[in-house]
C-alpha cells in the first residue's frame, strides 16, 4: 500500500486552490480593466465624433464644415491621431487623406475595429446626423443625412491594455511563488497538533497503562483525543479485569492444589484408612469449589465488561425467591441455620428487569448470608414492594469491615471454608449492571442486604 503524505497532500491542494483562485480573480481584473477603459475610449471617440458633426452646417444651401475649428479645438493631433470622413447626400464633404475602412452606419452609433493600408489599428465610430443651418443651430427642413465615419489610433489602448495585462501576470506569477514557498511551512504548523499527538501516542503502552493522550486546543482533535483516551481507558480496564481475574484465579487454585496436594501426601505417606469413596468425595468437593470459582470469576469479568447484556422480562418475585431458597435449604440445614421468609406483596407480584442477574443478586445475598450466619440463628428475607433485605447475625464484623464489602477474595476469617470471597462481588457487580442500589448496614451485630429496584432505573419497572 503505498503510503502519501499528508502535508505533501494539502501543500499541492492549497498550491492548486491558490492557483485557481488567483488566475480567476486576474482574469476578472483583466476583463473588467479592459472593458473599462475600452468604455472610456469609445466614449472619447463618440465624443469628437459628435463635435465634428456638430461643427457641419447648411450654407447658401451647400454643405459646410468649419474646418478651423475642427482643425484646432476638435482634433488637436491632426491625420496622425485621428481618421475621418463625412458624407451628405452622398457626396463627401469632408475627410483625412486616408479614410477609415467602410462601416455601415445605423441610427445608433456603431463602434468596429479596424486596420490601415499602413498597419495602423482604428478604433471606428460609424453615426447618421442631419446637419443644421448656419447660424441658426436647427435642421433644415428635408435637409439630407448626412453619414461620418470616424476613427483614433487605438495604439496607445493597446499598449496600456498589454501592460495592464503584464502587470496582472507577474503579479499572479509573485503570488502563487511566495505561496508555493510559504505553504509547506503553513502546512507544518497548522499540522504540528498532529506531530504533538503522535509523539504523545509513541510513548503510551503496556508499560505505561495509564498513559492518555493531552487535551487538543484544537477543535477538529479534540473530539479524537476524547474518543481516543475513551478507548484506552476501555483497553485498560480491560487489561485489569484480565490480570484481576489472573491473579484471582491463580490465587485461588494455589490454595486449593495445595490442599488437594497435602490430602494426597498425607494419604500416601500417613494412609488414615479412609475407604477410597471418602477421599475421592474430598477431591471431588475440592473440584467443585474450584468450578465453582471459576464460574463465579467468569461471570464477574462479563458483567462488569458489559458482555452480559440485560434482557428484561416479566418476573414473578415470590417464585424467584422460593427457589433460590429451596437451592440453599440443604446448606442451611447443615449448618444449623433457618431461612425465614416474609412478603409483603402478592403471590403474583412481579417486576420487569433480568431474570438471570437478578436471580445472581439475590443467590450470592443469601448464600453468603446461609454460609457465615452464626449455627443456630435465622436469615432473614424480606420482600417488599421497592425491594428486599436478606438480613443475618454477623459477631465477628465491625462497622469498618463494610468498606471490603464487594472486593474480590476479600474474607473476614476462614469462617465459611469453601467460599472464595466472590459472591458480594459478584451481586454488587450485578445489581449495577441492572441499575438497582445494593447497600449494607450492620446494626448491632446484624448485618442487612437492602436491594432496592426503585432507583429510577430503565431497566426495573415496578407493576402497576
Amino acid at each position: 500500500m503505498k503510503i502519501i503524505s499528508l502535508r505533501a497532500r494539502l501543500t499541492v491542494l492549497l498550491a492548486l486552490a491558490v492557483l485557481v483562485a488567483l488566475g480567476a480573480a486576474a482574469k476578472i481584473v483583466d476583463w473588467r480593466a479592459d472593458t473599462e477603459m475600452q468604455q472610456r475610449f469609445d466614449a472619447s471617440l463618440l465624443a469628437r465624433a459628435q463635435s465634428l458633426a456638430a461643427l457641419t452646417q447648411i450654407e447658401d444651401g451647400k454643405f459646410a464644415v468649419d474646418a478651423e475649428n475642427a482643425a484646432t479645438a476638435t482634433f488637436p493631433g491632426g491625420a496622425d491621431t485621428a481618421w475621418y470622413e463625412l458624407r451628405c447626400g452622398g457626396a463627401v464633404i469632408a475627410r483625412t487623406a486616408e479614410v477609415p475602412p467602410p462601416l455601415a452606419a445605423g441610427a445608433q452609433p456603431v463602434f468596429a475595429d479596424a486596420d490601415l493600408p499602413g498597419g495602423r489599428t482604428l478604433r471606428v465610430v460609424a453615426l447618421r446626423f442631419v446637419p443644421t443651418l448656419e447660424g441658426v443651430h436647427a435642421t433644415a427642413p428635408r435637409a439630407p443625412v448626412c453619414t461620418l465615419r470616424y476613427g483614433l489610433d487605438r495604439g496607445p489602448l493597446d499598449e496600456i491594455l498589454h501592460t495592464l495585462d503584464f502587470i496582472l501576470l507577474g503579479s499572479l506569477l509573485g503570488a502563487c511563488a511566495l505561496v508555493l514557498l510559504a505553504t509547506p511551512w503553513l502546512v507544518r504548523r497548522g499540522l504540528r497538533p498532529v506531530q504533538v499527538l503522535g509523539q504523545a501516542m509513541a510513548d503510551i503502552g503496556p508499560e505505561k497503562p495509564d498513559g492518555r493522550l493531552p487535551a487538543s486546543d484544537t477543535r477538529e482533535l479534540a473530539p479524537l483525543v476524547t474518543r481516543f483516551n475513551e478507548v484506552l481507558a476501555r483497553m485498560d480496564d480491560g487489561l485489569a479485569r484480565e490480570r484481576q481475574f489472573a491473579s484471582g484465579l491463580a490465587h485461588e487454585f494455589r490454595t486449593r492444589l495445595a490442599e488437594l496436594r497435602t490430602l494426597v501426601d498425607v494419604e500416601t505417606r500417613y494412609p488414615s484408612g479412609h475407604d477410597v469413596r471418602t477421599i475421592l468425595g474430598e477431591v471431588g468437593s475440592i473440584g467443585a469449589e474450584l468450578e465453582a470459582t471459576v464460574t463465579a470469576l467468569l461471570q464477574l469479568t462479563r458483567i462488569q465488561s458489559g458482555l452480559e447484556r440485560t434482557h428484561p422480562e416479566h418476573v414473578v418475585l415470590p417464585a424467584l425467591l422460593a427457589r433460590v431458597c429451596t437451592r440453599h435449604q440443604g446448606v442451611a440445614h447443615a449448618r444449623g441455620v433457618s431461612i425465614e421468609t416474609s412478603t409483603a406483596c402478592g403471590p403474583d407480584f412481579a417486576i420487569e428487569t433480568d431474570a438471570a442477574l437478578l436471580e445472581i443478586v439475590i443467590d450470592n445475598l443469601l448464600g453468603n448470608a446461609v454460609a457465615y450466619a452464626p449455627q443456630g440463628t435465622a436469615v432473614a428475607l424480606r420482600a417488599e414492594l421497592s425491594g428486599l433485605a436478606v438480613c443475618n447475625a454477623a459477631p465477628a464484623l465491625q462497622a469498618e469491615d463494610l468498606a471490603n464489602f464487594g472486593q474480590r477474595f476479600w474474607r473476614k476469617n476462614a469462617q465459611g471454608a469453601g467460599h472464595a470471597g466472590l459472591g458480594l462481588a459478584l451481586a454488587g457487580a450485578a445489581a449495577r449492571a441492572l441499575r438497582m442500589a445494593l447497600a449494607f448496614e450492620l446494626d448491632d451485630g446484624v448485618l442487612c442486604a437492602s436491594l432496592r429496584w426503585n432507583a429510577g432505573s430503565p431497566n426495573v419497572r415496578a407493576p402497576d
